[in-house]
């Protein structure tokens, strides 16, 4: 029990130090790179098809993080193949302009 509280502590914290490097993208720039994320995440982020996940008005640092571990190899099952072939030509950059411009749509009600 004790490894198992220290590595979400662990966890925990370097989530915390790696949040300000995930901030700061840009609305307008994720927006002109976010076609290819179009074809299962709709052109506003509704998703056209229940397999894939809505992603307007998702917490921007969350986008951000699951890129990363999508890029890293670090996510498995569902649809994670692919997200790992789109995320690999991703730049740091990148992720964060995608993940602002997403958290900046209204999701449907």
């Amino acid at each position: 029990m004790l490894v198992v509280m220290r590595s979400v502590a662990g966890i925990a914290a370097l989530m915390l130090f790696s949040l300000p490097a995930l901030a700061g993208g840009n609305v307008a720039d994720g927006q002109s790179k976010s076609a290819s994320c179009a074809a299962c995440h709709g052109a506003k982020g509704q998703a056209i098809n229940s397999v894939y996940p809505n992603l307007a008005g998702q917490n921007a640092d969350y986008l951000a993080l699951s890129l990363h571990a999508y890029k890293k190899g670090e996510r498995s099952g569902g649809q994670a193949g692919v997200m790992q072939a789109f995320s690999s030509s991703l730049s740091d950059q990148d992720i964060s302009d995608l993940s602002a411009y997403y958290a900046s749509l209204k999701p449907l009600d």
